[in-house]
């Protein structure tokens, strides 16, 4: 049983949780900020929330061109990031707890809308927004992420794409730096009174900074992006009493990337940490997402009401094939224990090999999501109180379609020549779907200082697992079986804050946390209670947060993906019963001192410490990152320390700022007391530095430089074997903006 369940609480359930900011006056003014779909539009709004919310904005995403969200994400306080492949396209993002892997715990959002490839049946973000696309981002957690569910555990990240500008302009770049990397960018649009269009595209591609060891295919493990984006709007004039606007958006795009889930041995990390072994020669991921939007808004000028309809429908399809196992032992095995499988380790290094030896796995998949998503805004003032009443639907169905194959190769003095071609299907041939209708009703409640967001949200999820003959690639002869099972779940939540004065409010929280289990899985849902209590403190020169949160969970569920090292059937999943997470988030804002001539120096400063993420009680699972666990055990990924500094030196014409990011070791697998060496992933220390100087009002020279000193550390040790965060990797490049 769960230890709350607020099945009664009024309002504050929203399926979107959308509030668009306030209305310019003009027309195009206010039609563009309505195009990008936010759910606090400014830093300044979500200061407010009764609830935990960050924002960071276009000002702080330029201070670096970051193109990795990994690196984007350290400014936000509670959020816990473990690297993969060191450029962050792959990530895994967790908060408070929730779990990292492949950022399926937590809810990701564009504009406002689910952008994981199959958000209720395979919410694994294999597909994720490009970096340098992203215009600004919002994270939510607390009773602040029930809203947008339907992930409600760790939290909701909404990144907000460029919106259609005002006036007619343009803006682009180009950076060139180490690794023969390139990235580009072009942003161009503008607005008359009754439409606007917008183009973007980003571009990129690098060596990558590991090498592959000596073959003749390939050495490079690199990769090559491309993005692109289209928006448009037609809307009603500036003397139409009822405003309305019809806003499209087309986005596409593609990856080409030589990324592997074979690591290296302890002893082979340490003699060179870039390397790859000769067996990755062969991998290569191949995926390209499309998205398509239209959105209908109406807002009567002289009515206390607005409403949205949204139509969505996303579709991407990834290759990744890559090295799976040798002679049916597993990598993660393999490289765990090299001494027992020296001959498998041999093999993959690049020896001379019998035919079939190893096994490359096309991971072939596709996945579609579609949907509506309407929404509803009201004021009103009911004696003393404002109060602002939110309402509206989502239906979504989405779909993982699984045919995959296995060949067989021999490694030929560090060449890898196919011996055996798998049927298409032969390793796994199978379609998982779901279908959900969620609603909402919500509000928030000023009354003097207080401020009440209670809050009650419905999702009823319909999942199905057809499993097809590994023999019937075409299907022709339907389902070997069909595992069907539903969901019907309530959601409660609430939010209290009170501003003791002009400069403190004091805020507190308790929600429902919920996230749904996939399609023919024996797991029932995770839940848990979750809990957050703080205060917010804003002065002329210093912003600062303070805030303790629990993750109680009744039911902890883990599933086994390649990219946790397997462990069992991919897609299983296991209840692990009863945990706890406990931690406290810091943030701060300040202006540490002013100079003459302009200059100025800010800081800014986020921490997480957990005091505690561990198991409360005893199982046996199939599980890798959990294997048999004892009461007591520590959750793995969950560093007691995170936190970021950053200092800046600003002036007219040159802005300097340095990330100081710390994160204390972790351990890969659950477990108690100091952890072993083969089961840990580093400390690490990490400077990033990010210049601009302003050549012209039109022209600036910006460089970026990723682990400044160079540091070494075992990032994770997920998938199979220990794996490098990124060297030092610096690129300059040059901004141009044409128009206001």
């Amino acid at each position: 049983m769960r230890s709350l369940r607020l099945r009664h609480a009024i309002a504050a359930l929203c399926v979107t949780g959308l509030v668009h900011p306030t209305l310019a006056d003009t027309s195009a003014e206010r039609a563009t900020r309505l195009d990008t779909v936010t759910i606090f539009s400014t830093a300044n709004a979500l200061r407010d929330v009764a609830g935990s919310a960050h924002f960071i904005g276009p000002d702080e995403l330029e201070k670096f061109q970051f193109s990795d969200i990994h690196r984007i994400l350290r400014a936000v306080p509670g959020v816990y990031l473990q690297d993969e492949e060191g450029f962050g396209h792959r990530p895994n993002i967790g908060i408070r707890g929730s779990g990292q892997d492949r950022s399926a715990r937590i809810t990701l959002l564009e504009d406002g809308i689910l952008i994981a490839p199959a958000a209720y049946s395979a919410p694994a973000a294999y597909y994720f927004p490009t970096a340098r696309r992203i215009y600004a981002m919002e994270v939510l957690k607390g009773p602040a992420s029930v809203p947008v569910g339907p992930r409600t555990i760790g939290g909701a990240i909404n990144m907000i794409s460029t919106p259609i500008p005002t006036s007619w302009s343009a803006h682009g770049d180009f950076f060139y730096g180490q690794n023969n990397s390139q990235d580009a960018r072009l942003v161009a649009g503008g607005s008359e009174e009754q439409f606007g269009v917008l183009f973007e595209t980003v571009q990129s591609n690098s060596d990558g900074f590991k090498r592959i060891d000596p073959n003749d295919r390939n050495r490079d493990a690199g990769y090559d992006f491309e993005d692109w984006m289209v928006k448009g709007r037609i809307n009603t004039g500036s003397g139409a009493s009822i405003y309305q606007a019809l806003e499209f958006k087309y986005g596409r795009s593609t990856q080409d990337a030589q990324q592997s889930y074979l690591g290296l041995t302890d002893a082979d990390f340490k003699a060179n940490a870039n390397r790859l072994y000769a067996a990755t020669q062969i991998d290569q991921l191949d995926t390209d997402h499309t998205t398509r939007q239209v959105a209908w808004i109406i807002e009567p000028d002289a009515q206390p009401w607005k409403l949205s309809i949204t139509r969505y429908n996303n579709s991407f399809e990834r290759s990744w094939y890559r090295v799976n196992n040798v002679a049916g032992v597993g990598l993660s095995a393999i490289l765990a224990n090299p001494e027992t499988n020296a001959e498998q380790l041999s093999w993959l290094q690049g020896a001379t090999s019998p035919d079939n030896a190893l096994r490359a796995r096309d991971n072939a998949r596709t996945y579609g999501s579609e949907g509506w998503q309407a929404r509803g805004e009201y004021d009103l003032d009911v004696g003393p109180a404002a109060i602002r009443l939110t309402g509206g639907l989502r239906i979504h169905e989405d779909y993982e379609d699984r045919l995959q194959t296995e060949n067989r190769y021999r490694m030929q003095d560090n060449n890898m020549v196919r011996t055996t071609a798998g049927a298409l299907g032969a390793q796994d041939n199978r379609v998982g779907s779901a279908e959900a209708t969620a609603g909402f009703i919500a509000a928030d409640i000023d009354i003097g200082a207080w401020r009440f967001s209670p809050g009650l949200r419905h999702e009823s999820i319909d999942l199905k697992r057809r499993n097809y003959a590994s023999t019937d690639p075409l299907r022709t002869q339907g389902p070997t079986s069909v595992v069907e099972s539903d969901v019907d779940e309530w959601i409660g939540g609430l939010g209290v804050s009170y501003a003791l004065n002009s400069q403190v409010r004091l805020i507190a929280g308790v929600h429902d946390g919920f996230n749904p289990p996939s399609p023919g899985s024996t797991a029932d849902a995770e839940t848990s209670t979750n809990w957050e209590f703080g205060l917010r403190y804003e002065g002329a020169r210093m912003y600062a947060e303070a805030i303790a949160f629990i993750t109680d969970y009744d039911n902890l569920v883990g599933t086994v993906t390649e990219s946790t090292g397997g462990g069992g059937n991919i897609g299983d999943q296991f209840d692990g019963g009863e945990a706890i997470v406990r931690g406290i988030e810091l943030l701060g804002e300040m202006l540490l001192w002013e100079f003459g001539g302009g200059w100025r120096m800010p800081a800014r400063l986020a921490y997480t410490w957990t005091r505690d993420a561990e198991f409360e009680n005893s199982f046996q699972s199939n599980f890798a990152p959990w294997g048999n666990v004892l009461d007591g055990d520590e959750m793995p990924y969950v560093p007691e320390h995170i936190g970021q500094l950053r200092l800046g030196l600003e002036g007219d014409r040159l802005e300097v700022n340095l990330n100081f990011n710390y994160q204390s070791e972790t351990r890969s697998v659950a477990g108690q007391g100091s952890i072993p060496f083969e089961e840990r992933a580093d400390s690490a220390f990490v400077v990033d530095l990010g210049a601009t100087y302003q050549l012209t009002p039109a022209v600036a020279l910006q460089a970026r430089v990723q682990n400044l000193f160079d540091n070494e550390y075992i990032a994770s040790r997920s998938p199979n074997g220990a794996r490098p965060g990124v060297d030092r990797w610096a690129m300059i490049g040059i901004v141009v903006r044409v128009g206001p």
